[in-house]
């Protein structure tokens, strides 16, 4: 009987086709959702729809990583820092858009940025000397605020590219989102196909050597064909640039994708979450775009512009 039901469960788990298609469309759809109303930009409706799944994609994916972080019996203060992330977010975007009678560099709004932060870690630690929980303020603290770097703060970057070079940003955010995911698709066909050595198989017992070639492979043409397709929406940008930006992008997004990976295994988690078919959570979704957000912009920045 139990081999009966081992045979039905192998026969009912998806192919490794089903689960791109899912993961697929289940992307597209999603970050579909999110770039749509760059579309309107430079009307400010456009700007606040998406200042608000910003703050959607935000507050969802903080609640996932503390509950992680429940898991593994470390407590954190979820509320203020799912707070503070609505704070900074909302901040930043009114500090940068120019429909409040005001165009700052997105360079400037660092220095604002960091004022925001520097009053989160004094709240956290405000809050620590009235908790009731003791031996806890060092873990409470760290876990809180790297929940807020994490997510938050990496995610930030993606308002600073959006309003980097007026409507060359939206571009630009259409294609590091494009990039990095064709890197994860990359991965994942290529590690499917023909993936037998293993990058950190106590990680991600499914990542490997070949699946990583396959990301630059998959990242780097369609970081060409951007070039020749939207090049001209893309301000600054020139072949080499994309083609050390594919490069780029591509290993960033699948060290964002074992980082979270690595937090998903303590926990004792496959996905971060349930709400997407073939996906997962909302840090499955944002795991390789976290921290290639930042390198875009810092690219963006300090190279082209």
């Amino acid at each position: 009987m139990n081999e009966t039901l081992k045979d039905n469960q192998l026969s009912e788990k998806p192919s490794k086709w089903k689960v791109f298609l899912r993961r697929s469309l289940s992307t597209v759809l999603l970050w579909g959702i999110v770039l749509s109303p760059g579309f309107l930009h430079p009307h400010p409706l456009g700007d606040y729809i998406f200042l608000l799944l910003m703050i959607l994609l935000s507050t969802l994916g903080l609640m996932e990583f503390y509950r992680m972080a429940e898991r593994k019996g470390l407590h954190s203060y979820r509320g203020m820092a799912i707070s503070f992330g609505i704070i900074l977010l909302t901040s930043t975007f009114f500090y940068l858009t120019e429909h409040w009678g005001r165009s700052a560099a997105p360079s400037r709004a660092s220095d604002f940025e960091c004022g925001i932060l520097v009053l989160f870690v004094l709240g956290l630690c405000l809050r620590q000397l009235f908790s009731r929980i003791p031996n806890s303020g060092l873990n409470s603290i760290a876990i809180t605020l790297f929940g807020l770097m994490y997510i938050p703060w990496l995610l930030n970057f993606i308002q600073k590219i959006y309003f980097f070079t007026g409507i060359s940003g939206f571009f630009y955010v259409f294609y590091f989102i494009i990039v990095t995911k064709f890197s994860d698709m990359g991965a994942y066909l290529t590690g499917s196909l023909i993936g037998k050595h293993k990058v950190i198989p106590r990680i991600s017992p499914g990542k490997t050597w070949e699946g990583l070639a396959g990301a630059v492979i998959f990242s780097v043409g369609i970081s060409i064909l951007c070039f020749y397709l939207i090049g001209n929406h893309l301000q600054g940008m020139t072949l080499i640039n994309s083609l050390i930006l594919g490069a780029i992008l591509s290993i960033s997004a699948v060290i964002g994708d074992l980082i979270e990976s690595l937090f998903k295994r303590e926990s004792g988690l496959k996905d971060s979450g349930g709400v997407f078919p073939g996906i997962g959570g909302i840090l499955d979704l944002l795991d390789s775009i976290l921290f290639n957000a930042p390198l875009m912009y810092l690219y963006l920045r300090h190279i082209i512009h």
